[in-house]
């Protein structure tokens, strides 16, 4: 099928995209050494971001959309919670906490 395109513009899109890409990165390695990590702009992102990802958690235990729907707010909360508890109590292990509330949550559905 012949789309009327000259097979060469793929290869200007590609080298495009890899300009677009590169340059900011690039002025970020450049920059990345006069940057003081402990200064009050870096903490005002670092609780933005933060601050952010707390909102998002937040919306998706209380006013979740998809097959998050199917849980009820107290299986949501109560997932939530134990993942927190296990976070904590095998000495920050994300991962083991992140599969203990995703297996309560799973569970939950499949018995409701």
């Amino acid at each position: 099928m012949d789309n009327g395109l000259d097979p060469i513009w793929g290869l200007y899109l590609l080298l495009l995209g890899a300009v677009a890409t590169y340059i900011p990165r690039g002025l970020g390695v450049f920059i990345s050494g006069r940057i003081q990590s402990n200064s009050p702009l870096f903490n005002w992102f670092g609780c933005v971001a933060y601050g952010l990802l707390a909102g998002l958690v937040a919306r998706m235990i209380v006013l979740p959309i998809g097959p998050l729907e199917e849980a009820s707010l107290g299986l949501r909360v109560l997932s939530s919670v134990l993942a927190v508890a296990v976070y904590y109590l095998s000495r920050r292990n994300i991962v083991l906490s992140v599969f203990s509330g995703v297996g309560l949550l799973s569970f939950g559905i499949w018995l409701g």
